[in-house]
């Protein structure tokens, strides 16, 4: 499990999926937003949650056509169904793998990013709490949809339209963090509702998500 998720690792970089472009993307997201709407610290501030968590989402959602991809193509996808390791343990490997080359330097980035979006101050610590909590659920879906679609040519666009509805919770409940805790208000709700999406994705999708790769290597 170490080696495949060493391997994951290199693939993403070597690759050029994870961690630059997602990275890119959220600081051009950070960038273009105060462009378009306008230099006001009072309006930035207001829609500063919202930006930054659909940033992360949509970084995240640029390279997950990538967890499978590539073992299918080379064949590294079959053998993982025929090794002794569970394929159950290997998507759960794939999705680790994902957030750390994309959702870990996302969480670290977003306070800087933060700045150009005049967030409030007290809402930078709920930042990096909501985006390390919901990240890895990110992952996770993603790995499910990247796995529904496996072996299909241009299966992109169909994996974005099935993942993104799944995303919406996450979404909503950690924007709610990042907009409570700034404005001072209690974030316990959202909070605890976020863990149970992220708790329940963990617990479920990779054997939803290691079925459907048996399917599709039929």
């Amino acid at each position: 499990m170490i080696a495949l998720l060493a391997r994951d690792l290199r693939l993403a970089v070597r690759a050029g999926g994870g961690f630059g472009l997602g990275l890119a993307f959220f600081l051009l997201v950070a960038v273009l937003v105060p462009l378009g709407v306008g230099p006001q610290g009072d309006t930035l501030a207001r829609i500063a949650p919202g930006i930054l968590w659909v940033g992360a989402l949509l970084a995240c959602l640029l390279s997950l056509d990538r967890i499978f991809a590539l073992d299918f193509e080379d064949g590294s996808l079959d053998l993982l169904a025929t090794s002794p390791v569970p394929m159950e343990g290997a998507v759960a490997v794939k999705a680790l793998a994902h957030w750390l080359v994309t959702g870990l330097p996302l969480t670290l980035a977003a306070p800087v990013l933060g700045v150009l979006l005049y967030l409030p101050g007290p809402g930078y610590l709920w930042l990096v709490v909501s985006l390390a909590l919901g990240t890895p659920a990110l992952s996770v879906i993603g790995a499910f949809g990247a796995a529904l679609v496996v072996g299909l040519k241009r299966g992109g666009l169909l994996m974005s339209l099935l993942v993104l509805p799944l995303y919406v919770p996450t979404l909503i409940f950690g924007a709610e963090v990042v907009k409570r805790g700034a404005a001072g208000m209690e974030v316990a709700t959202p909070l605890a509702l976020l863990a149970g999406i992220t708790a329940g994705a963990l617990a479920l999708l990779p054997f939803a998500a290691a079925a459907a790769i048996r399917v599709n290597l039929r």
